[in-house]
């Protein structure tokens, strides 16, 4: 396997996990490695090279023209084997290093500030014009075909280098965050490649200096990193071929751009069949849809669409078939329920208060259900209780929590629709009996409802009592009117998260208080069709889930394939010829 059989084969693995990106990081490595061209016996020696360089320096020294360079440090070790006419060189050794130009002031000439430098192979930088006494202070020197490299994070893991080019009077200036060779017979674009390549980024990152945000390439790893000098007339078919490769991949992005598009569209027009109005047609609809997107799906975020389509019509009396012996949910909500037998509640104080919430996450829906809001379900006793946990100087201490003692559940502590019991932390006994608000229990159902916004968990029914932070909101339902499930589907629906949406729209903060909560719209159907569509979300959450899973797996054999076709490309040939030899 070479370079041009993984390009061959580039169709088997181009929906693997950021695959473009990486084929371009690797045509990169290719280039500095000696893989991508073939040697020319013809070619002058890189050691020649370098000898001209040095004579041309001397020539400039002695000119007057540049000032003496610094000695050239001796290479400990080198990071990959090159071929036999390249050399291992240095940026200090090949070109002038932060060179001074010089210029009337009146002379016209360019500044080019850091936003402006290029990011991607290929695309020129742009700047402005000044007169050269403005900007030759204070300021990075450069010239035409000199080569930057922004030493700043997070610019330099971004890759942003650039040739300087079509500058204004030929000279210009820019930001002091800047790295600048003037190379001297040395195509300025084969140091491009070799700046933009994962090993010199790689390399450099950990020997960043300075504070976390503001960490920079020291010069000692610009100036005198080893640089593989090939041949001059290798550099330029490299190059040539590089430029070949980057657009290669910029067809295979459109390409993989418009596939996705297309299957986008599929998958939207599979989704539209589960709008069908009459939940009749649904089962057909249904089962064309999940035949259809595992072919269609290579996107997580694909399935979400899913998932989200599911609850929507799940609470719009779309999924199942409405039955017209079902109790009609105004007949159900007419009157009171009976709480359990010796239930006490905590006293409510609630504000009225307005939810501008938009009318279409209110549709029409079926006779036979009804619209109403958290507290009218409460009033009417088909929510038993909701609160959430303690606040202000009735929430504990770091110093009360320990290794035992009551489970304290917090906002982080709900993931995929249930609680994680292992991560949550431990109230000590003692604290915990002299708190009386804020314990949830099995089969209530949770809500975060401050910072992290809209996590919905059920709780499983065996679970004792344990208590909330004040980010967790807790539903305990009756469920001779209200089923636990069903109330669980509203609170993950698209209705419910809007109405959340459309709270923390109106303030600064990510919060939804238990005021506002109260008068959240839900729509509640008959009981025996809450019964039903929650079996259908079960079983097509279910299908859902077996699609993220095939997914997955085939994300990570494309990502393996391409790993090993990569890792076989770069391999060296002397150890592919002994293997061949085996």
């Amino acid at each position: 396997m070479n370079a041009d059989d993984l390009l061959a084969h580039f169709g088997r693995i181009a929906d693997a996990p950021d695959a473009i990106a990486r084929l371009r990081r690797f045509i990169l490595d290719l280039a500095v490695r000696g893989k991508l061209v073939p040697q020319d016996a013809f070619d002058e020696p890189a050691v020649e090279l370098l000898k001209r360089i040095a004579k041309e320096k001397a020539r400039l020294v002695k000119a007057r023209e540049i000032r003496t360079p610094k000695p050239i440090r001796a290479l400990s070790k080198t990071p990959f084997p090159i071929p036999a006419n390249w050399r291992w060189s240095q940026l200090a050794e090949i070109g002038v290093l932060s060179p001074r130009n010089e210029a009337p002031d009146a002379h016209e000439a360019s500044f080019v500030p850091m936003p402006m430098i290029a990011a991607e192979y290929g695309i020129a930088n742009e700047h402005e014009v000044r007169a050269w006494g403005e900007i030759k202070k204070g300021y990075t020197h450069f010239a035409e075909g000199d080569v930057g490299l922004a030493k700043i994070t997070p610019c330099f893991e971004n890759g942003k280098s650039t040739v300087f080019r079509n500058l204004t009077g030929g000279i210009g200036s820019g930001t002091t965050e800047l790295h600048i060779v003037r190379p001297l017979f040395v195509d300025q674009d084969y140091i491009l490649l070799f700046l933009k390549s994962p090993h010199f980024i790689e390399n450099g990152i950990p020997r960043m200096t300075g504070t976390a945000g503001q960490k920079r390439v020291p010069t000692e790893y610009f100036a005198y990193s080893p640089f593989p000098l090939p041949p001059l007339p290798e550099q330029r078919r490299i190059v040539a071929k590089v430029d070949e490769l980057m657009a290669l991949c910029d067809r295979l992005d459109a390409t993989q751009g418009g596939r996705e598009a297309v299957r986008d569209r599929l998958a939207a027009a599979s989704l539209a069949g589960f709008e069908a109005p009459d939940p009749e047609t649904f089962q057909e609809a249904a089962r064309f849809a999940i035949d259809a997107l595992p072919a269609l799906t290579t996107r997580p975020d694909q399935i979400k669409q899913l998932r989200q389509t599911i609850l929507s019509i799940a609470v719009r009396g779309k999924l199942v078939p409405q039955d017209p012996k079902d109790k009609p949910a105004s007949k159900m909500l007419s009157e009171k329920a009976s709480l359990p037998d010796g239930y006490q509640r905590r006293r409510k104080i609630l504000k009225k208060t307005s939810v501008h919430a938009p009318d279409h996450l209110f549709p029409s829906i079926p006779s036979a259900w009804a619209y109403a809001d958290v507290q009218t379900l409460y009033d009417l006793n088909a929510i038993i209780d909701y609160a959430d946990g303690n606040h202000g100087s009735l929430y504990p201490r770091s110093s009360e929590f320990g290794e035992s003692g009551v489970t304290f559940v917090t906002a982080k502590d709900l993931a995929h629709g249930r609680v994680v019991w292992d991560s949550c932390a431990k109230l000590n006994q003692k604290r915990a009996n002299q708190l009386t608000k804020g314990w949830a229990q099995g089969g209530d159902i949770l809500l975060t409802h401050n910072a992290t916004v809209g996590r919905v968990a059920q709780v499983e029914p065996c679970v004792g009592r344990f208590l909330l932070g004040t980010s967790v909101t807790f539903y305990r339902l009756n469920s001779k009117v209200i089923d636990p499930g069903y109330f669980s589907v509203v609170l993950t629906s698209p209705a419910w998260q809007g109405q959340l949406e459309a709270i923390m729209a109106q303030t600064t903060r990510n919060q939804v208080s238990i005021q506002k909560q109260a008068f959240f719209k839900v729509a509640v159907p008959p009981l025996g069709e809450q019964h039903r569509i929650v079996a259908k979300v079960d079983e097509l959450m279910a299908l859902c889930d077996k699609l993220e899973a095939s997914l997955t797996t085939a994300d990570e054999t494309r990502r393996r394939l391409l790993e090993a076709l990569l890792a076989e490309a770069l391999e060296p040939d002397e150890e592919r010829e002994l293997e061949a030899a085996e």
